[in-house]
């Protein structure tokens, strides 16, 4: 899978979710699997790639080790902050409901454009054009997963 596809693929995720969290939806006693397994499946197999194509050139720094482990604290940072700015209650019925606002959505978009830089740190720090980049579906499973957790936490403390 190319750059390009990757992108695209990562674009219409995040469309996804963007348009899912500004819907009112009851909330799940589980994260969303299906779709954080998808990200992982997905994140595993193009870092596998992007590894490959990278130490097949020269073995990866530790410059470049810690680059991509802080791109996933900087993903599950992003995640606690914006499950803080869901809106979160009980319908009469007594079930937990939550909803994202305008706040978590330019959380999305500066968290991406916050990754995208990474990517590019990333890159620049392994000599090649592709380690960074396949970084996408994880750091989506990671910020998506911690947010999911952390609001579950807020409506199961309603």
């Amino acid at each position: 899978m190319n750059n390009t596809t990757s992108a695209l693929i990562g674009l219409a995720i995040l469309a996804l979710l963007i348009t899912r969290q500004l819907r009112a939806r009851p909330m799940r006693n589980s994260a969303p699997l299906v779709l954080l397994g998808v990200l992982a499946v997905l994140g595993v197999a193009a870092m596998a790639f992007g590894v490959k194509s990278v130490t097949t050139h020269h073995p990866l720094s530790t410059t470049t080790l810690t680059l991509v482990c802080l791109s996933f604290v900087v993903a599950a940072a992003f995640g606690v902050v914006r499950a803080l700015t869901m809106q979160v209650w009980r319908d009469p019925a007594g079930d937990a409901l939550c909803k994202g606002t305008v706040i978590t959505v330019v959380l999305w978009l500066v968290s991406m454009v916050v990754h995208f830089g990474m990517d590019a740190w990333i890159d620049h720090s392994a000599k090649a054009g592709v380690l960074g980049f396949s970084t996408i579906y994880l750091y989506l499973a990671v910020t998506l997963g911690i947010q999911a957790a952390v609001v579950r936490r807020r409506a199961a403390a309603l």
